[in-house]
């Protein structure tokens, strides 16, 4: 069993590693909100303890509208305080806490986020979900932009990508996008690849993902 020792241990890795000064490191402890992203991170890694999913979805990074924000990948504060009935899966009454951010006050969905948890609902799975990146990339001094992360970040992204292989037994590893496939590959990690969700790519990510997980 994981222990909430083991998880600390991965939370402080993660709050302890470094970025450039065009990507956020959303777990650093020099800012009030991170403690929160952290405790929000913490509650949704016990709860992929009590889950024990067979299954691992790794995607790109950090989104401005998601992760950057609430501190669980692939999550929007839509989705992480509304939770997703059909799955049982977050919500404000489960633990899980807004953060309110200067600049980010309209920020509350993210289309990716929505899509991925929609399609998981329709499907009554959870798998664990994990960022090649774990840290929110952007253009630099425009926190409110998405940028694809460098070769350097995927490779330290891939080092704790490989921690939480180690933690958890994952009979499938499913790549989602070019960047988590490249990433997979690069590190010798056998995944099989879903196209992402982004930039059209919705009704693609749905076929693939209910090929591989649906019933």
């Amino acid at each position: 069993m994981i222990t909430d020792e083991q998880i600390d241990a991965l939370i402080a890795t993660l709050a302890n590693a470094p970025t450039a000064d065009d990507a956020y490191n959303e777990y650093a402890p020099v800012h009030p909100n991170n403690i929160i992203r952290q405790a929000n991170l913490k509650l949704y890694l016990q709860v992929m303890r009590e889950q024990m999913p067979k299954n691992l979805m790794v995607m790109e990074a950090p989104g401005y509208r998601g992760c950057r924000l609430t501190g669980v990948p692939v999550t929007s504060h839509k989705v992480m305080l509304e939770g997703v009935t059909e799955l049982d899966m977050f919500g404000a009454d489960k633990g899980f806490q807004n953060v309110d951010e200067d600049g980010f006050e309209r920020v509350y969905g993210e289309q990716s986020a929505t899509i991925v948890w929609g399609t998981l609902a329709g499907l009554g799975i959870i798998p664990f979900i994990w960022n090649t990146f774990p840290f929110h990339p952007h253009k630099k001094g425009k926190p409110l932009t998405n940028r694809k992360p460098r070769k350097p970040e995927t490779r330290l992204g891939g080092e704790i990508l490989k921690q939480i292989i180690e933690l958890w037994d994952f009979e499938q590893i499913i790549a989602i996008g070019n960047v988590a496939f490249d990433t997979m590959t690069e590190f010798d990690i056998p995944c099989v690849k879903v196209r992402h969700p982004a930039q059209g790519g919705k009704n693609d990510f749905v076929a693939g993902l209910t090929s591989l997980l649906g019933s």
